[in-house]
């Protein structure tokens, strides 16, 4: 490893991992929280991690680029070639409410392709750490995908009802597992092993998957946007359209089964207004 990506490897994991240890100190303990938007909620938690990890990452490496969930975009990030993506709390819903599927999500892209990340899930025990071309670990350990080949019992972070919603034109043969509030942690599950599949057809913000996306491809995995389209990040409008996380064997089918879906759950939806 280079000596530059090994020293920006050193401040990115220890930047995450101390993030998640000053929401730790914060978890549980009535924080104050609104929301940003119906059903999009913030607290000082999230405030204060961001404050931390902009200070931290920013005074280290001035002439990088910031995009963050509870910063302000600055269109000039559009402009440097290394840009930090932060998510200093994924899944505030889950930290909210005292259960701990919410982490830390920190990752660097460079030109447009996220090649640092960590996820830093303190209640968890949990530190996912990734660099491109240089494999995924938890807690130092290396991790890789299941390499499931066979749709029928694939495991899924999903809620149960999820599978037997009526939108979906094929049933699925699948398993439901604990699904996460944090989107990233979603990920990290395909990522370790612990699920085969990931899916979402909502747009969701790249601050939520950056560093996820890289651990699960470092993993063995195979991500894309909800079309099949590789992902992109420091872009001018910072959204992913949707999201597949599945072992490679499994990845075309699963993205298949989501437009499927999608259109199916659009034809409904149609139907109602024109009622």
């Amino acid at each position: 490893m280079p000596d530059a990506q090994a020293a920006d490897r050193a401040l990115l994991v220890d930047a995450a991992r101390t993030a998640g240890e000053l929401a730790a100190s914060l978890f549980d303990r009535n924080v104050r929280s609104w929301d940003k938007s119906p059903g999009n909620p913030v607290s000082d938690a999230d405030i204060a991690g961001d404050s931390f990890l902009k200070r931290r990452l920013i005074e280290a490496r001035p002439d990088y680029g910031w995009l963050s969930e509870e910063t302000a975009d600055d269109a000039a990030r559009r402009d440097r070639r290394r840009v930090w993506v932060v998510d200093p709390i994924d899944g505030t819903r889950d930290f909210l409410r005292g259960r701990s599927g919410w982490a830390v999500s920190v990752a660097l892209v460079e030109d447009g392709v996220a090649v640092l990340g960590a996820l830093a899930a303190p209640i968890r025990g949990q530190l996912f750490v990734a660099t491109r071309g240089a494999g995924a670990t938890l807690n130092n350990a290396p991790i890789a995908v299941s390499g499931r080949s066979a749709l029928a019992g694939l495991s899924m972070p999903i809620d149960p009802q999820g599978l037997l919603a009526p939108f979906w034109p094929e049933p699925w043969d699948a398993v439901a597992v604990e699904k996460p509030n944090s989107l990233a942690l979603r990920i990290a599950k395909v990522a370790s092993g612990e699920a085969d599949a990931f899916l979402e057809g909502r747009s969701i913000s790249e601050w939520d998957i950056a560093a996820a996306a890289l651990l699960l491809t470092e993993a063995g995995g195979t991500v894309s946007d909800r079309n099949g389209a590789a992902l992109a990040f420091n872009r001018a409008s910072p959204t992913v359209h949707g999201l597949v996380a599945a072992t490679p064997a499994l990845h075309a089918e699963v993205a298949r089964r989501l437009g499927a879906g999608i259109a199916a759950l659009s034809e409904v939806r149609r139907a109602a207004l024109n009622r």
